[in-house]
């Protein structure tokens, strides 16, 4: 017993003895056991040791910065070797409706047949924003060009709430300050065209949408500019869509013609609450006017027919038109608006634009008149982010005052 005591305690010892000799060749910074099995426990790191650590982390640094710099500036630049092409963009912006934000633009561009160099190339955006006053923006927009230009799908589908001012409907409302109601509004919009071609650069197709508007926390003595009117606002349109586009590049055309139809259905039968239809006209055209500049001009109509809630109303006033006032102040049943823009490079990759624009918004053709005619104009620089793809700045002036637009390609 003795002894079986004694060969259990020695393989105890020895399982010990191991654990020790793991634990100290496994510990950072342990040295090597010395003579007469003295263990030495882990040192503090050597000033020299976190000299090397802050110096390869310097460098680190300066490399990662120097790569984020030789990225923007070669990113005009694509490989042809390679069918997609990809870039990403933030944008710091600040604007008195929302606050101070940061937006986010995820591009590319791609071709359906890569062996044909004729074919126009297709594109698609991820983006997202959000800000210090509530405001928040997801969304995703493409357009896909089939082999041979026999087909077109349009699609776009965005997220976004924030707190906005609501002026009742109609100009007389909308004009004057002390008619306001603050509240937050929830929106949910999807539309897909599928085109197919008629005629070279002539299509026509169906197209679907989906709406849907939310008015939370509106107070009790605001309700009366609703008129009665349902809060939350869903629409289910079915449509056709007509389309002539000979412009040579579509995020930022020198010349040609872009002329749209789309006419639209919200049925009661599909579960809406209210049944309109609205006729949506778009004329573009743009033209080489001496060297590196270039004229744009739009007209823009928006025509509802029947109960249109206050949701979906024709509204003054978006990133791409009536730039610098605020979206949604003037709306009513039918909108009237266009724009010319001169569009001049400045130097290599920069560039400048001015404009000038008129809306109107009315019930009727009859209520029509020359005084209610909303200004427009403004200023913008422009940087070219991909080849062809230029990042703006705008800052447009309305009646009521003027804001900043930060975007990815040209207005229209």
């Amino acid at each position: 017993m003795k002894m079986a005591f004694s060969l259990g305690k020695s393989r105890a010892l020895c399982f010990l003895y191991i654990l020790i000799y793991v634990w100290c060749c496994s510990a950072p910074y342990a040295s090597a056991q010395t003579p007469g099995d003295t263990i030495i426990f882990p040192a503090p790191p050597d000033s020299s040791i976190l000299a090397v650590n802050n110096s390869v982390q310097q460098k680190n640094s300066k490399s990662l910065w120097k790569k984020l710099v030789n990225y923007f500036k070669n990113s005009d630049k694509r490989d042809e070797t390679k069918n997609f092409d990809f870039g990403f963009l933030p944008g710091p912006h600040y604007s008195s409706t929302v606050g101070l934000g940061l937006g986010l633009v995820a591009t590319a561009t791609y071709s359906s047949d890569f062996a044909d160099k004729s074919l126009p190339r297709s594109n698609a955006a991820l983006y997202g924003d959000l800000t210090t006053g509530g405001f928040f923006l997801i969304g995703i927009k493409g357009l896909h060009i089939f082999p041979h230009e026999r087909y077109k799908l349009d699609y776009k589908l965005n997220l976004s709430t924030f707190l906005t001012d609501y002026y009742g409907m109609g100009y007389a409302l909308n004009n004057e300050d002390y008619n306001k109601a603050s509240f937050r509004r929830n929106r949910v919009e999807a539309i897909a065209r599928f085109l197919f071609r008629l005629a070279p650069k002539t299509y026509l197709g169906p197209t679907f949408s989906y709406r849907f508007i939310q008015a939370a926390e509106v107070k009790q003595r605001d309700l009366p500019l609703f008129e009665n009117q349902r809060k939350n606002l869903h629409a289910t349109s079915p449509g056709v869509t007509f389309l002539y586009d000979s412009r040579d590049f579509i995020q930022n055309a020198s010349k040609g013609v872009y002329f749209q139809v789309d006419q639209s259905f919200t049925p009661r039968f599909l579960g809406n609450d209210y049944c309109f239809s609205s006729t949506e006209v778009t004329l573009s055209g743009y033209k080489k006017v001496w060297r590196g500049g270039v004229l744009a001009a739009e007209y823009h109509s928006l025509f509802n027919y029947g109960h249109t809630p206050w949701g979906f109303m024709a509204e003054v006033g978006n990133n791409n038109r009536m730039r610098g006032y605020y979206e949604g102040r003037y709306r009513d049943q039918n909108l009237i608006e266009a724009q010319i823009e001169l569009r001049q490079n400045i130097k290599k990759r920069h560039g400048m634009v001015v404009w000038i624009g008129a809306a109107q918004i009315f019930e009727q053709l009859k209520d029509m008149r020359f005084r209610y005619t909303l200004p427009n104009g403004g200023i913008g620089y422009r940087w070219e982010f991909k080849k062809g793809i230029n990042v703006r700045l705008d800052y447009g002036l309305s009646k009521n005052g003027g804001g900043f637009i930060f975007s990815l390609n040209e207005a229209f």
